[in-house]
């Protein structure tokens, strides 16, 4: 399958998901979450002859973060848990003032087998290089990447007098399928 081409990306053709972890202490009372991004769209565009011209846009809307899973902590995550944590979300990223969340790829490397794009990823104005390492198989993107919130002047959320909190490093996750642009 010749994969060259533009594509359009969004929640429509596939997930983009953030995987938090808990730390300290009071670990046992949190839960592990993932959380999905339900607003975002993006731009690809793949040249398998010189994968080096291609390239990869994406913008969130961070207002659209929901919370789809929570693991592991004393008690079933409650609705109302994911309301509070979503509330959490738009203060910790001040929503108000930086509503979306960007990556433009700088340089993209390997093949269709194994990729890895080095691009700059901006959070709340802040904008810091990051690698995502993925692959594309039957037409469907897959990838990962790992962002340290502190680097963007996160602070990372901690309750119980910090004996809960989150690990600084968060996964960012996706499966897309290529859609061509029209």
């Amino acid at each position: 399958m010749n994969i060259a081409g533009a594509y359009r990306l969004g929640p429509k053709s596939g997930r983009l998901l953030v995987n938090t972890t808990r730390t300290g202490l009071g670990a046992k009372a949190g839960h592990d979450l993932t959380i999905e991004a339900t607003r975002w769209h993006g731009h690809a565009k793949v040249d398998t002859a010189v994968p080096a011209n291609s390239s990869v846009t994406i913008q969130v809307d961070v207002d659209s973060f929901q919370v789809r899973q929570g693991t592991g902590g004393v008690k079933p995550l409650t609705d109302a848990d994911r309301a509070a944590i979503h509330k959490t979300l738009t203060q910790v990223l001040h929503t108000a003032q930086h509503p979306t969340i960007t990556f433009r790829s700088r340089r993209v490397e390997g093949s269709a087998g194994s990729f890895k794009l080095d691009g700059e990823l901006t959070i709340m104005a802040i904008t810091r290089p990051v690698t995502i390492q993925g692959s594309v198989t039957d037409g469907r993107v897959a990838g990962r990447a790992s962002v340290v919130q502190s680097r963007w002047g996160i602070r990372p959320y901690s309750a119980f007098l910090g004996a809960l909190r989150l690990s600084d490093e968060v996964k960012i996750d996706f499966d897309v399928a290529l859609t061509q642009d029209s």
